[in-house]
């Protein structure tokens, strides 16, 4: 990574390292999002349980993602812990630090379409982002989610602009999709065309607020129903709010509606 991270990381905080030197009881690593600082994983913070060989864990140049433990701020030094970071929190940390390095490609690719050098790249405006919004990454999604222009930035207008033509150009929004079945049924005379205008009307909450849905008859009285959004937080709000908006349309016509997932 070109950009490392001044000073130490956060006690309790997850870190990406490379494994470096490999002792009989504890392994040293280098702190991949950090300048100059190293870590040390004790043998006992390596994996549970009894230890003969190191090596059957880890080797030299190996990524790991390590817990820190405690931080020495005098001799720049970090303890790390191997075994108290689950599954979960590797995999999350891994796409993170993934996202990131993309991220630095595409400042890579910027200098080369301007024909300047990285490094005038990150002064101009890389490290910018990373004071405004924490990373590049996060950065370029605000762009691409919200359309910023950036000129909340103290960056040169040719960067500025440059830049977020190559977000729109390179950067895709990541999407979720949930589902579930809405159970939709009517005694009345009318009760085929009472379902039909609900569900129209859900299209149409739908269309008017940009929400990316679909209906599918599965067979009376499922329907299937699917919710696509850019993460899952939003998806759950948009299929909530238009099952109960579907329970409320149903009942004014004296019929019946279900959400089940």
């Amino acid at each position: 990574m070109f950009y490392k991270k001044q000073g130490l990381p956060e006690e309790e905080s997850l870190v990406v390292c490379t494994v470096k030197k490999i002792l009989p009881n504890s392994v040293f690593v280098d702190l991949d999002e950090y300048k100059n600082i190293e870590g040390m994983i004790h043998i006992s913070e390596i994996s549970p349980g009894r230890i003969r060989n190191l090596r059957d864990f880890v080797k030299e140049e190996k990524k790991l993602v390590c817990k820190v433990l405690t931080v020495n701020r005098i001799k720049n030094h970090v303890d790390l812990s191997l075994r108290r970071v689950n599954l979960a929190q590797k995999k999350e940390k891994d796409m993170q630090h993934k996202q990131e390095q993309k991220a630095e490609k595409l400042l890579e690719n910027l200098a080369k379409e301007l024909k300047i050098d990285i490094k005038d790249v990150y002064k101009n405006i890389g490290y910018n982002l990373i004071e405004e919004y924490g990373s590049l990454y996060d950065a370029f999604m605000e762009i691409i989610r919200h359309n910023h222009d950036l000129k909340n930035l103290n960056s040169p207008e040719n960067y500025r602009t440059s830049l977020i033509n190559l977000i729109k150009e390179k950067i895709k929004l990541p999407e979720f999709s949930i589902s579930g079945t809405l159970i939709l049924s009517s005694t009345e005379p009318n009760g085929i065309q009472i379902i039909k205008s609900s569900i129209k009307k859900l299209y149409e909450i739908a269309e008017l607020k940009k929400y990316k849905i679909s209906i599918k008859y599965l067979g009376a009285p499922n329907y299937k129903f699917d919710v696509t959004a850019n993460d899952y937080k939003t998806a759950e709000k948009i299929i909530t709010e238009l099952s109960n908006e579907a329970i409320l349309l149903m009942k004014k016509s004296n019929s019946a509606a279900e959400f089940k997932r």
